[in-house]
């Protein structure tokens, strides 16, 4: 087991969601902690915990999403673990930096700390199109960007763009949309 798998299972005990399904899905993603010590890695298979990050900027009432090249939808930044984070975390921070461009982003702390404020388990091929779905556990964080900050694309995104709260695009799903009031409400 790894440091970085500790700090999950850490991160999954301390947070109390506020809803049952919710704590379910917590439970589950203890529990495939608990029986995979490769819980954390992208090769652990036919699912593995990934890391994300909503973008805000709470002074003008936007989020910062990206359309994702394999799932042609518009999304928060976030990815698989990788072996240099140190944490959960650090991992939602480190996407979310490295999918924005936002170099000063900082993860949003409730009550003094930082934690998730949502999960979401999916389907994706994240190894390729003629590979098998696998299952994303993804823990879900609030990435706080300064007043006024200016993305940068990276290659991870066919587009970057900012939306007012209220005005998220058409295609984004029910996860996306349940983020966004999460981060809205918390900031």
């Amino acid at each position: 087991m790894t440091a970085l798998h500790a700090d999950a299972v850490r991160a999954l005990t301390d947070w109390t969601p506020d809803e049952a399904a919710q704590d379910g899905l917590r439970r589950d993603y203890l529990a495939h902690l608990a029986a995979n010590t490769e819980g954390m890695w992208r090769a652990c298979v036919p699912g593995h915990i990934t890391a994300s990050a909503l973008v805000v900027d709470p002074a003008a009432g936007r989020v910062l999403l990206t359309l994702h090249p394999k799932v042609g939808m518009w999304l928060q930044m976030g990815g698989h673990c990788e072996p240099g984070d140190a944490t959960l975390a650090d991992a939602a921070l480190r996407e979310a930096v490295e999918e924005s461009g936002i170099e000063e982003l900082e993860l949003l702390a409730v009550d003094g700390r930082v934690a998730p404020v949502k999960l979401d388990r999916h389907q994706v091929r994240c190894a390729g199109k003629d590979q098998p779905e696998n299952t994303h556990l993804d823990v879900q964080y609030v990435a706080v960007a300064p007043a006024g900050a200016r993305e940068l694309i990276s290659e991870e995104s066919l587009d970057l763009r900012w939306f007012d709260w209220d005005e998220l695009p058409a295609d984004a799903d029910r996860s996306v949309r349940e983020l966004v009031a999460l981060a809205r409400a918390l900031v």
